[in-house]
């Protein structure tokens, strides 16, 4: 390669993770840079050649492929359009540099993918040209940023197994003389063909068949995978609310029956009981008129037998009287009688005799 020759330098990562930001501040351009939750960078942008060490470099921005408007797909066909055209214009990559910010409390899911697609896309064989760089680092204390750093190198499902293979990681500060002195470590590479522009533009394949392709299809078929693990998932607890607010409803329905089987026999209890207290008061009612009526009789009778006492003393003094009035005329008659008689004695016996 000429000295001369003009330096070729991919920006890949993530969306957010500040390749945008980057590129303007190495080069002195002006993309447009994200600030909020959408996607900035819609399409691969190339900045205008600019110095570094004496060399002539451009700066290719690519889109993250957790792109907010445009799939993966989409995405990985943009990046593998631009460098199979180049490719064929024998421009090939002096470097690659992958952003990656160390303010992140964790490697997602989302940025392990985007890792993977990258290092698919890259190849094996490229990997010495390759500089994960670490930004961000004025959002977090220095010694938090360090710690995961070393995870970050350390973790084989993390960076360590590109950086066994030649990769190195680098720290950005967010200045001008941070991003050149990052990219002054590309200056004397020898530039080598992509995994995808050798399978696109050496081998024919179509994008489908590279080794970004069948990793996409991959992570498709994953996501695809875990989208109905989920779903499945989210359909059992579901399910299992249902039974469950089913059980509870059983149990409320159960609670509720037994609630008002409860108090419709202590409602009935209480029923039976004013009943059986009716009748016994019912009952006490008849006793004490039943006695007040025996008590009216033995006084009816009662008055009836003084009557009766009373008219047999009557009529035994009326019979008294009578009697003793019939002894007394008798007697009258009687004295009359023996008046009588010695009044015709008298004169029998010559008269002039004085009865005494």
């Amino acid at each position: 390669m000429s000295f001369n020759a003009e330096l070729t330098v991919a920006i890949m990562g993530a969306t957010g993770t500040g390749k945008s930001t980057f590129v303007n501040l190495a080069s002195g351009s002006h993309f447009q840079v994200g600030q909020s939750l959408r996607s900035c960078t819609a399409a691969v942008q190339v900045s205008e050649p600019f110095s570094v060490s004496g060399r002539r470099m451009r700066l290719v921005d690519t889109p993250g492929f957790d792109d907010t408007t445009k799939s993966d797909t989409e995405i990985l066909r943009m990046i593998a359009d631009h460098l199979a055209a180049d490719y064929r214009q024998d421009k090939k990559l002096s470097g690659i540099i992958y952003m990656h910010r160390i303010s992140d409390l964790r490697m997602s899911g989302v940025s392990k993918r985007n890792f993977s697609m990258y290092r698919n896309l890259c190849g094996e064989k490229t990997l010495r040209n390759v500089v994960i760089v670490t930004n961000m680092w004025g959002e977090i204390d220095p010694s938090v940023g360090a710690a995961r750093e070393q995870e970050l190198a350390t973790d084989d499902i993390l960076f360590k197994p590109v950086l066994d293979k030649g990769a190195i990681m680098l720290r950005h500060l967010n200045t001008v003389e941070s991003a050149h002195a990052i990219l002054q470590r590309f200056v004397d590479n020898h530039p080598e063909a992509l995994a995808i522009q050798r399978e696109v533009v050496d081998e024919s394949r179509n994008l489908d068949a590279t080794a970004a392709g069948l990793e996409l299809q991959e992570e498709m078929r994953r996501e695809i995978e875990e989208a109905q693990r989920r779903q499945a998932e989210e359909l059992r607890r579901v399910q299992e609310a249902m039974a469950a607010a089913a059980r509870a409803h059983e149990l409320r329905q159960a609670e509720e029956i037994a609630n008002a089987r409860k108090a419709m026999e202590e409602e009935t209890r209480r029923a039976q009981l004013a009943h059986q207290q009716e009748l016994a008061r019912q009952d006490e009612e008849r006793r004490r008129e039943e006695q007040q009526r025996a008590e009216l009789e033995r006084a009816r009778l009662a008055e009836i037998e003084a009557q009766r006492v009373i008219a047999e003393e009557q009529r035994r003094l009326q019979e008294e009287m009578a009697s003793r009035a019939r002894a007394a005329e008798e007697e009258q008659a009687r004295m009359r009688e023996e008046i009588a008689r010695r009044m015709r004695r008298a004169h029998r016996h010559g008269g002039g005799c004085t009865i005494a």
